[in-house]
Formats: C-alpha cells, sequence, structure tokens
C-alpha cells in the first residue's frame, strides 16, 4: 500500500513538473530580444492555450475515455471527442479575436489549432498506457497473491507429515524408558516453535533452516539407536549461513529419505550432506529404499519430493537444480540451490 501511494505521488510529481515546463515554456526557451515568442505566437496565448490543452488531455484521459469507451457505450466516444475538439477550436478563436487578434494574422490556422490534436491523441495514448500498466500490475498482484497461497498450502501438507513423524520417534523413546527422552522432548519443542511460528514467514537464514535439520536428525538417531547407520556431515560458511532460504524446504528431502529408507529393509543407512559456501547449497541425501511400488507403505510415495519440486518452481525459478534416481537399492537426491 505504501509503495502504492509513492507511486502515486511520483506520477502526479511527474504531470505537474511537464505542465509547468508546458506553460513556461516561453520563458525558457525564447529571450526578452524575440519577446519571447515561439514561432511567432507570444508567450501569453502559449500559456493560456497550455491550459486549455491541460483541459483537454485530463478531461479526455480521467473522464470521457473512461466513462465512454469501456463497455456498450464506446459508440458514444467519437463523436464526443470530435466535439471536444471543436469546442478547443471555438474557445482558441475567441481567445484569439478578443486577446491576440494579430496571432491569425501571422501564423497559419493550423499551428495554432493543431496542437488540440495532438494534445488530445496524446492524452488518448496516455490513457491506454496507463491502463496497461495498472492491468499487468494487477495480474502480478495477482499472481503473488495465488503464489502466496498455494505455497501456504503446500506447508500446511508438510507440517502434518513432519509431525507424525517426530511423534512416532517420540513415542518409540517413551516405550522404551529411555534416559534420552529429555533431550527428545527439548529438540520437539525447538521443532514445534519452529513449524508453529518461523515457518510461516516468507524466510528464515540457512543457519536456523539447519539448525531445524540438526533437532530433526538427531530425533531420528534417538528413534533407530544402531538399527539404522545414519550419516550427517552439515558445513556451512559464515556468510552463506546468514542467507534466507524458504523454511521447511531442506527437511523434506531428509524426512523422505527417513520414511523410506530405515524400517523393514536390510542393513539400513541414510547419508546426509550440506555444504554450503559463496551463496550456493548443496544437498546430497542418499538412502535404502524398496523399489518394489508394492511395498510402499503408506500409498503416497513421491509426494514430498513433488511438494519440493513444485515449491522450487514458484520461489526458486532459475535458481535451482534437483535430480533424483535409485541405483538397485540405493535412492539418491541432490539438490543446488543459489540463495544470492
Amino acid at each position: 500500500m505504501t509503495s502504492l501511494k509513492t507511486q502515486q505521488k511520483w506520477e502526479i510529481a511527474i504531470h505537474i513538473s511537464i505542465w509547468v515546463t508546458i506553460l513556461l515554456l516561453p520563458y525558457l526557451v525564447s529571450s526578452a530580444d524575440a519577446t519571447y515568442q515561439i514561432g511567432g505566437l507570444p508567450p501569453a496565448f502559449f500559456t493560456l492555450a497550455g491550459i486549455i490543452h491541460a483541459g483537454i488531455f485530463y478531461f479526455n484521459a480521467f473522464y470521457l475515455y473512461p466513462k465512454l469507451a469501456r463497455g456498450w457505450r464506446w459508440w458514444l466516444y467519437i463523436p464526443c471527442a470530435i466535439a471536444v475538439i471543436f469546442a478547443s477550436f471555438a474557445l482558441k478563436y475567441q481567445l484569439i479575436a478578443r486577446l491576440f487578434p494579430e496571432v491569425m494574422l501571422k501564423n497559419p490556422a493550423g499551428l495554432v489549432f493543431g496542437p488540440s490534436i495532438l494534445i488530445f491523441v496524446a492524452s488518448l495514448v496516455y490513457r491506454l498506457v496507463s491502463d496497461g500498466i495498472r492491468k499487468e500490475r494487477a495480474r502480478k498482484d495477482y499472481e503473488a497473491q495465488h503464489v502466496a497461497a498455494e505455497l501456504k498450502f503446500l506447508r500446511s501438507q508438510i507440517n502434518p507429515h513432519f509431525l507424525f513423524n517426530v511423534l512416532t520417534s517420540m513415542a518409540a523413546l517413551a516405550r522404551q524408558k529411555s534416559d534420552l527422552l529429555e533431550d527428545a522432548l527439548l529438540r520437539l519443542s525447538d521443532l514445534m516453535r519452529y513449524m508453529t511460528y518461523e515457518s510461516q514467514v516468507m524466510q528464515v537464514t540457512l543457519e536456523r533452516e539447519a539448525d531445524c535439520l540438526k533437532n530433526y536428525i538427531e530425533l531420528q538417531k534417538l528413534r533407530f539407536s544402531d538399527s539404522v547407520r545414519i550419516d550427517v556431515q552439515i558445513r556451512l560458511d559464515h556468510e552463506t549461513a546468514g542467507l534466507l532460504i524458504e523454511p521447511m524446504l531442506l527437511i523434506a528431502f531428509v524426512e523422505n529419505a527417513f520414511k523410506y529408507g530405515a524400517t523393514g529393509l536390510e542393513d539400513p543407512f541414510v547419508n546426509i550432506r550440506l555444504e554450503a559456501a559463496s551463496g550456493k547449497l548443496t544437498l546430497s541425501v542418499e538412502n535404502t529404499y524398496d523399489p518394489d511400488p508394492y511395498n510402499d507403505k503408506d500409498g503416497n510415495s513421491g509426494i514430498g519430493l513433488e511438494n519440493v519440486r513444485t515449491r522450487l518452481r514458484l520461489i526458486y525459478p532459475g535458481k535451482h537444480s534437483l535430480a533424483s534416481g535409485d541405483e538397485g537399492t540405493v535412492f539418491r537426491v541432490i539438490f543446488n540451490l543459489t540463495l544470492q
């Protein structure tokens, strides 16, 4: 809203500057020796005619065209436009006859009356261009709102699934009466705070997203203990760690790996590599998985990655690459992102 008001103020200032320049043009481009005439036209006539031209411009641009040239009354616009132009001719003629009779004797009629037609055409072009800009701005605003709504929907899909997996880990620790439950609760608390509050903003720092990722991985380590080989390497340089990223983006890759690669498989493992330097991020996740489609745990395999692909297409067009595939019983995802 503030940006729109500022833009309107700038537009008004530009209009005022242009018309003040036009009205004072004889005193700006001519000289006292030439009695400030332009093309034989005295400055007083030039200024008064400029006021008439301003009236033509704004009457057509802000009243006549918007009222008649749109919708079913467009057929009235042409005769009304002609009437406005001829009315300006009559007004100029009266002005000349009463105040500047020498103007018609020294100047051809086209020089005196022609500018009315040019100003009218200029006002029409201005109105068409302004309408086009306004429509384009409205289209972009609509697209931005649509993208925001779609992202909100995609995030809402992630949170319940993410929370379900975390609570499953907590239940496993509770059944084991593990001493590690307190640490797990603290990590879960931080995750809940992140999902409930921080993930609702447009972007978070990469460092904060990485911290949330670490908490999730640690909870999964507590859950699976030694039954799953989990290898994690996270390296962020100081500059890149402070850059902004879409929240809950990296976690989706890791969540998918634990969901499909940590249970019911022989010698399961999850390897995670996150490196970020010089404004570029690389995340590599690989895990064991069952290539048999009939062994899909909940019938929703691939939804997580498709969700991520959609978010990336909306937020980071041309700034990311995402490759995924399997080699036998190993599934691998490599994600690259430019944050600057």
